[in-house]
């Protein structure tokens, strides 16, 4: 199977959505309400720098997605890439996808000259994990989430 990657398109709302809900289930969270919404339109908006690669194979089918934006890295005094989403659909993982879809925004910091694109993934998510130490190992931090509401 080939894979390439393009940007996201208005067209695709409905297959991103799709696989957009894959991704909340292997995680294993609930869709925030408006939640689909509210990220299209923040991919869509043309002064949020936040923005939406996506996978597609030979077919032309769409078989993942990367949501990545900017950021300040404090510790660098630089801007940097965060990969807040990366999802591959189960059947179409093995294939190069996710790592392609790695790649591109790894192109796309090292254009905009970013000091590096992050992310962050679950400790058991042991897949996920074989492809990402492939790119470096992984970091000492641990991440803490506070809810505020």
């Amino acid at each position: 199977m080939t894979v390439s990657i393009r940007r996201l398109e208005e067209a695709d709302r409905n297959r991103w959505q799709d696989l957009f809900q894959g991704y909340f289930e292997f995680y294993e969270v609930t869709v925030p309400d408006n939640g689909f919404d509210q990220v299209w339109d923040w991919i869509f908006d043309p002064h949020n720098d936040f923005w939406c690669n996506l996978a597609v194979n030979d077919d032309g089918r769409i078989i993942g997605f990367a949501h990545y934006q900017l950021w300040h890295s404090t510790l660098t005094a630089s801007m940097a890439c965060y990969l807040a989403d990366l999802f591959v659909e189960p059947p179409a993982r093995g294939v190069g996808a996710g790592r392609l879809l790695i790649d591109s925004v790894t192109t796309f910091a090292r254009d905009k000259g970013l000091s590096s694109v992050d992310w962050l993934t679950q400790d058991d998510n042991y897949a996920g994990r074989q492809l990402y130490d492939s790119y470096q190992p992984k970091s000492d931090f641990i991440f803490y989430t506070v809810p505020t509401g």
